[in-house]
Formats: structure tokens, sequence, C-alpha cells
């Protein structure tokens, strides 16, 4: 292929500027060609081409037009820059590079799709041969705080740092977004994850995004105060949900489903999994993510691969409130928890909170890593004493059609327990409905999410 070095134009209401990076005249891919659209916007003399290869670092504002990209290696967002992506683009990744898109502290992101048109980024294979791992994933860093006694380096071999003291920082916005076969490890335990969260404030908006065949987890946060809603987690190989690092934000609205077949041989995939820090320390401030309507989706099969592991892990002296949630189909734990400080702030200290949930699991719904502390009975007690209910019977629970296929349906049958038994009270930032789960009669995933990316032409 024949390269040149042209601009990218910034458009924006008050001004244009332009910033180089290298772009392909003629991208093919999945058998066809991206096409040479021209963007001029009038206000420069080059001729912008669309629909091509983005690598290096953009260190200006840039703005995208709607198209098809190519992602080149590790791509950087720095120097106060920020990247704009119109709705409808589709951003593939070169797979020998296995590129990553890194939006460094200072810098921001805008990603903002709509449902009829999300932004989508995902591997460059043609379909078929599709695999999790195919590229990188998206890093997102901010100034908030994390605790961390000195500015850490978010994990992925990116040599990027993350955290501050800005609780409000703001990193941009992503919204109707889909993240496909991303996830890649430098080292072992230091990998990239669909989407990565280092130090991200609440400024920040995270709203309607799928993360699907991740090769790690679906999304990790560390630190920050980040609030989110309507999150996909599909078929992930790792954790759907990882918190560690003193992330204290509220998530409302999530979802994660289990692929039987598929997880991390390595590591253990749960829906949820949660640390203070990597040493198990009391560092502050305290990991403490407050998470409400939350369908944590299992494999539930007795042939699913070894290493599915609990639809929620709290441990390494990590605080946590879950509630108004549905856990079910995991082979272990429905609610497991596993250092004493974690035990003594859930059942002794009423730090922690665990109520209004519906729990199931293959195998012991209750689990704790010291029973002469607080045992599985107690915690279970304690539980279904504000307002948890325990399920053997799977089905009992009545959901459509929850479990791992190219069309699931999570929504909750009539007569389900899932549509009423919920309470927020104390819940300052949620929004209060009367049903558990991420669902009640609507169904917010409809019309910009994938179940099938393998066979989806791009």
């Amino acid at each position: 292929m024949k390269k040149v070095l042209l601009a990218l134009a910034v458009v924006s209401a008050s001004f244009s500027a332009c910033v180089k990076v290298n772009i392909d005249d003629s991208l093919t891919n999945n058998g066809g060609t991206g096409g040479n659209t021209d963007c001029n916007d009038g206000t420069k003399e080059e001729k912008i081409i669309c629909s091509k290869i983005i690598t290096g670092q953009i260190t200006e504002n840039v703005t995208l037009p709607k198209g098809k990209y190519m992602l080149k290696g590790y791509v950087y967002v720095s120097n106060r820059a920020v990247l704009t992506l119109a709705a409808g683009s589709v951003i593939v990744s070169d797979t020998v590079s296995k590129g990553a898109l890194i939006v460094e502290r200072n810098s921001r992101l805008y990603a903002e799709g709509t449902a009829a048109e999300p932004i989508v980024f995902t591997s460059g294979k043609k379909p078929g041969d599709r695999k999790p791992g195919d590229w990188g994933g998206i890093i997102l860093l901010g100034n908030a705080p994390t605790n961390h006694a000195t500015t850490p380096t978010i994990e992925g071999g990116v040599n990027a740092q993350y955290g501050g003291s800005i609780a409000a920082d703001n990193s941009g916005s992503l919204k109707y977004v889909r993240i496909e076969f991303a996830g890649i490890a430098s080292d072992p335990g230091s990998e990239i994850n669909g989407l990565t969260l280092g130090g991200v404030g609440s400024g920040t908006t995270l709203e309607n995004i799928q993360v699907s065949f991740g090769n790690d987890d679906a999304y990790e946060f560390f630190g920050g105060t980040v609030n989110a809603k309507n999150l996909v987690a599909f078929a992930t190989a790792d954790d759907d949900f990882d918190f560690d690092n003193g992330y204290s934000g509220r998530i409302q609205f999530a979802v994660s489903c289990r692929k039987p077949d598929f997880v991390d041989p390595g590591d253990a995939g749960n829906g949820i999994e949660c640390d203070n820090n990597a040493g198990g320390t009391t560092a502050t401030p305290r990991t403490r993510p407050q998470l409400s309507n939350f369908t944590i989706i299992g494999p539930n099969s007795p042939t699913a691969a070894a290493n599915h592991n609990y639809s929620n892990r709290w441990r390494r002296a990590t605080q946590f409130v879950l509630r108004n949630s549905i856990l079910m189909g995991h082979p272990d734990a429905g609610f497991s928890m596993e250092s004493d400080e974690t035990l003594n702030d859930y059942y002794t200290n009423n730090i922690s909170e665990f109520k209004n949930n519906l729990v199931h699991a293959e195998n012991n719904p209750y689990r704790s890593n010291n029973s002469a502390l607080v045992s599985a009975a107690m915690i279970k007690a304690k539980a279904e004493s504000e307002g948890c209910i325990t399920y053997t019977n799977i089905a009992d629970i009545q959901l459509e059609s929850p479990f791992y296929s190219t069309n699931p349906n999570f929504l909750p049958k009539s007569g389900s327990p899932a549509l009423s038994g919920t309470d927020f009270t104390g819940m300052t930032g949620f929004t209060a409905v009367a049903y558990r789960g991420a669902f009640g009669t609507t169904n917010w995933t409809a019309g910009w999410t994938n179940w099938d990316p393998q066979n989806t032409v791009y």
C-alpha cells in the first residue's frame, strides 16, 4: 500500500487546526475497501482523506468524521489533546501490531455514538477469523484519586501514569460504544483490558458500552471516581467488572453473560472481582464501588470450562455496595468474601452492603475464606435479613433467555421476583426503580449491541 502523510482537520465551533498522523490512502479490510472520501471542510488546502490508518501520537485536537479507520500500534492522545469520533464510525485494529488507544492524563476522548449509529472498535480480521486478543483495547487515564502512595503506571506495558487529586476530573465521554475482541497481555498479570480506566474522574461520562469477547477483563477500574450506567460485558475471558486501588464511583444498570467454553485458563473468571489493592492493605481511599441493578449471568453449564468462578468476589480488604441485583449461574459462590478486613466491614462494621439481591450459584451460594471469623451460614442469614433471596433452582428467578447465545434476552418474565423488591434507601445518585437487576420491561440494549460480532461485516 502506498502511504502518504496528510493532516486530519480539527473542526470546532470556533477554530480549525491540524495535526499530522499517518494515514493510508487505500485501506483494504475484510475483502473490501474503505474508499477515499474527501472530508475537506474548505478551511485548509490539504485534501483530507478519511477511512484510513491512524498511528503514532495525537498531540492536538482532532475530530474524525464518520468513517472506517484502522488503528495501528499504540496510539497515544496526549499533550491535553482532544480526540473526537463521529457517531457511526468503525475503528478496526491492525492485528499484526495489535493496536490500542491510550488517552493520557489531561487529554480526552469523545466517542459519542447513538442507538442507531454506535461507534465500534473491533478486530481487523475478516468474519470467521476474529479472536479475543486481536488487539489491545481502550485505556482512559485521569487525575482522580487512587490509594497508591506514588503516581502509578497503568498495567499493559503502555508506560503511562494515572491518578491525582482531582475527583471531578474529565477524561471525555463514551456513549453507545462497542469494544470487540480486545485484550492483550504485555506480561503475566499486566494486561490491556477491553476498557481500562485509571484514575478516571466523575467529570467523565460512560453510558451504553458493550465489551464483548475480551481476552482479559471487560472493564477494569484502577482507582478513580467515574460513574457509569448501561454497561454490557459479554463472553469475557477473565472478570467482567474488576475494581482496584481505591475506586469509589457509582454504577447502575449493568449486565454480564459468560460463554461456557471460554475462560482465561490461567486465572479465575468472575462476574465481579474487587480488591483494595494487590497487597490487601487498608490503604486509603479504600476501594468501595457502589453498584445497583446488576445482572450477572454465569455459564450455567455442568460442562463449562474450568476457571469460571464466582458471581462476585470481594477480597484483599475491599469494601463494597451491591444492591438490587441478580446473581445467577456461576459454578461457585454467588457472594464470596476472602479477607478478614472485607468480612468484618460487611458483617460487623456494616460499612459494606449486600442487600435486596437475588442469589444463585450451582454450588454454595455464599462463601467465606475464614469460617471461624464469619461463616457462609452467617453471611446467608445476614443477606436474607436484608432483602436478599437465595435460590437453589435457577429457573425460579424467571428471566426470559439469559444464558449465552447470539440472541440473549435478560428481561424478567411476567411474575418474576426480579420485578419487585428493591430498596434505594441511602443510595444518593441512583435512579430508584421497582425491579432488581439491569432490566425491567424495557430492553435498553436493543439496536446498538451486537451478540454475534464474529459474523458481522464492517
